[in-house]
């Protein structure tokens, strides 16, 4: 059984943003967000260009460059609450060079900040980074993906 999800799904103007929108259908984000959830949650997902990528990358987290996703989490129990903000441009060019379809790395990136908006960190440590990415392949595997490393 999948946890309650209450999703927001927000598109910002950007150069292609349309194959963004075709790959991003609310019930298809909507899923692979509640596979990973261990608790009901309250999460607003934001597909952005480069310019409000970089900016909010810079005044957040101090880095002067559009990063492929960002997870503001306010709550993880007894609901996860959080924002996830996810630079379409940064996505299409990482999903070309490793050879992966829009698609897959959207589910991928999505499960990531899901699981960061948990308490789950890949920077605190070499076990932590571990613990994160095998959750992340069985989850992926759970959707029909293959392993994204």
């Amino acid at each position: 059984m999948t946890p309650d999800l209450d999703l927001e799904l927000q598109f910002s103007a950007f150069a292609g943003s349309a194959a963004h929108r075709a790959v991003l259908r609310r019930p298809t984000v909507a899923r692979w967000i509640a596979h990973a959830l261990a608790a009901p949650g309250e999460i607003a997902v934001r597909i952005v260009g480069e310019a409000e990528g970089r900016t909010l990358n810079l005044q957040y987290r101090g880095r002067n460059y559009a990063t492929n996703v960002l997870t503001f989490d306010y709550a993880a129990q007894p609901r996860v609450m959080a924002d996830l903000v996810l630079c379409g441009p940064v996505i299409e060019r990482e999903a070309r060079e490793q050879g992966k379809t829009l698609q897959a790395h959207y589910a991928h990136l999505l499960v990531h900040g899901t699981l960061h908006a948990q308490g789950y960190d890949h920077e605190t440590g070499e076990s932590d980074a571990l613990e994160m990415e095998t959750l992340e392949i069985l989850l992926l595997a759970g959707l029909g993906f293959d392993n994204p490393y």
